[in-house]
């Protein structure tokens, strides 16, 4: 998932690019330093509310119209990740699984290994809302 601050810098670079202006100009008309601006641009500085409603003012851009192409870019860098977690085939484990719920449904799911690089088995069972996270 993409950092906040580095697509806010990126939307911000963009429209700033597309007005044909340069840092100076905007770091000047929104009373920053343009150090401090081009480090926003570039997302290594996570800006407040006060200061981005200021480069805002100097771009002409409205605070919500900022928001909406933030989020437009997060979800456009967003997909191929979760398009990738979903593709990951869950594939069933062929072994018999007992409950102590007379009745109960259960199915035994491999899922893709963790962070740490281990598999992990869910265990559902239908008739008791239970899930069981076990490490394999």
């Amino acid at each position: 998932m993409p950092l906040l601050r580095r697509v806010i810098g990126s939307v911000l670079r963009r429209v700033r690019q597309r007005q044909g202006r340069t840092l100076k100009e905007v770091a000047t008309a929104a009373g920053v330093s343009l150090p401090y601006l081009s480090e926003v641009e570039r997302g290594t500085k996570e800006a407040s509310s006060e200061i981005l409603a200021a480069i805002c003012r100097a771009l002409g851009l409205p605070m919500p119209d900022l928001l909406d192409l933030v989020r437009e870019e997060m979800l456009r860098q967003a997909a191929p990740i979760v398009a990738a977690r979903r593709a990951v085939p869950v594939a069933r484990i062929s072994a018999p699984v007992r409950s102590r719920t007379p009745g109960a449904t259960c199915s035994v799911l491999r899922l893709r290994p963790s962070a740490g690089g281990r598999p992990r088995t869910r265990l559902t069972c239908a008739r008791r809302p239970a899930h069981f996270t076990v490490t394999a």
